[in-house]
């Protein structure tokens, strides 16, 4: 079968053929549909991501498709279950093997596409923001990134929260996309002073921020008292220092926030999210924004995309038809 694979930290990953995987206990086969494309591919193709997996390895945190066989001791999914998976690796493959429990069926309305796209970016923006910052109705959500992967999540989740969205991102095309999915407020942060427009509008109860750098800067000092600033990443490639006096002086709250992380102290957080971001998708309360759609061959072109920052929502490398 053929598999997007990390060789060498020093290059880039290629498309190889493998041999197909069979289930070992506890272990499901998947033929993989579709995988959603995350910024910690990138991360991990370069031996820089938390988790540093051992080579060859094959790309792909997260992945839809059928299950095909399972090992022993496993009694769901079975055989001809649509799921999705957040797999960690693996995902950018004709077909893998992964345990059982990280397998989530899927609505029979949502698309393979669709499931890859759903799980990392959504599950992400709704622990953050209910189970870490406690976002409650009427306050203000100020999103970095507002129209990548996770950051435009964050403005649907936010908005159907209750929460008054303040979305920033560069361009008036990438803004547009956060428009629509929800937010109140936008700000081009090409061309204006983040601090300024925020602190204009009253400034921010809670900040979700996946890129880091001058914008959590700036976004810091725009916070009002008591407010709760969420470190979803460092898409910016700058790690901020946080100055201390700031913190202690507004009463701030720094959130550091890793939704994989969670698998290994308390996996009920990650199952129990995820159950009810499903029941709001089949409600029609969520939409999926997917802008690339590209086949495995391509998959390097979708990684670009992301480090460019050229897409908006989900890149998604489509394996297999619906």
């Amino acid at each position: 079968m053929r598999a997007f694979q990390i060789t060498d930290f020093d290059a880039p990953p290629q498309l190889r053929d493998i041999p197909e995987p069979e289930p070992g206990p506890g272990e499901v086969k998947v033929r993989i549909a579709a995988c959603g494309l995350n910024f910690a591919d990138l991360l991990m193709a370069r031996g820089q991501y938390q988790e540093r997996p051992p080579l060859p390895a094959t790309l792909g945190l997260e992945l839809a498709g059928t299950v095909e066989a399972v090992g022993e001791g496993v009694s769901s999914p079975r055989p001809g279950t649509r799921v999705a998976v957040f797999s960690g690796t693996g995902g950018l493959a004709e077909a893998g093997v992964f345990p059982a429990e990280r397998c989530t069926p899927i609505p029979d309305a949502m698309s393979f596409a669709e499931a890859a796209a759903f799980q990392v970016a959504y599950g992400t923006s709704h622990v953050a923001l209910e189970h870490r910052a406690r976002l409650k109705e009427g306050e203000t959500l100020l999103v970095l990134g507002a129209a990548g992967g996770v950051g435009l999540t964050a403005v649907e989740i936010g908005k159907l929260m209750g929460a008054r969205v303040i979305a920033a991102a560069r361009g008036a095309e990438k803004l547009a996309v956060a428009k629509a999915a929800g937010a109140d407020e936008l700000i081009d942060t090409g061309t204006e002073d983040l601090r300024d427009r925020v602190r204009a509008l009253g400034g921010a109860d809670v900040v979700y921020d996946p890129v880091g750098g001058e914008l959590f800067r700036a976004a810091m000092r725009a916070c009002r008292p008591e407010a709760r600033i969420i470190v979803i990443g460092f898409a910016s490639g700058d790690v901020p220092q946080i100055p201390a006096n700031h913190i202690l002086v507004k009463n701030l709250t720094v959130i550091g926030f890793y939704w994989g992380g969670y698998i290994a102290f308390a996996p009920e957080v990650l199952t129990d999210s995820l159950r009810r971001l499903f029941k709001w998708y089949e409600e029609r309360r969520l939409k999926p924004h997917i802008s690339h759609r590209l086949p495995l061959e391509r998959a390097g072109e979708g990684l670009e995309l992301l480090r460019r920052r050229a897409s908006t929502g989900k890149v998604v490398i489509e394996i297999a038809g619906d």
